[in-house]
């Protein structure tokens, strides 16, 4: 992984842990933390990790939708959209 602007050494992390935090929340992206120059773990604010998992989820239902279309199986208009819709309700929280 290159180094880039939006990473931090563990050692940095260690010495001023609520700076990162902040840093890490106000970005609203990634912070690579590493360790000897080289990329160990990656640091996401709440709001950034719950993004994720909910377009993950999508992602994960489009995924579904079609294995289920190729193997002859599938649902109704009305029964997908309430599905997407339950979906998206849960995005806006």
């Amino acid at each position: 992984m290159a180094k880039s602007a939006r990473s931090v050494s563990v050692a940095e992390l260690g010495e001023n842990p609520g700076r990162v935090v902040r840093r890490v929340r106000a970005s609203k992206h990634p912070l690579v933390l590493t360790e000897r120059g080289r990329a160990q773990a990656v640091l996401l604010s709440v709001e950034a990790f719950e993004r994720n998992e909910r377009e993950r989820e999508i992602l994960r239902e489009l995924a579904r939708g079609e294995r289920e279309i190729a193997s002859g199986r599938g649902f109704s208009v009305e029964k997908v959209l309430a599905d997407a819709d339950r979906v998206l309700a849960r995005a806006r929280k």
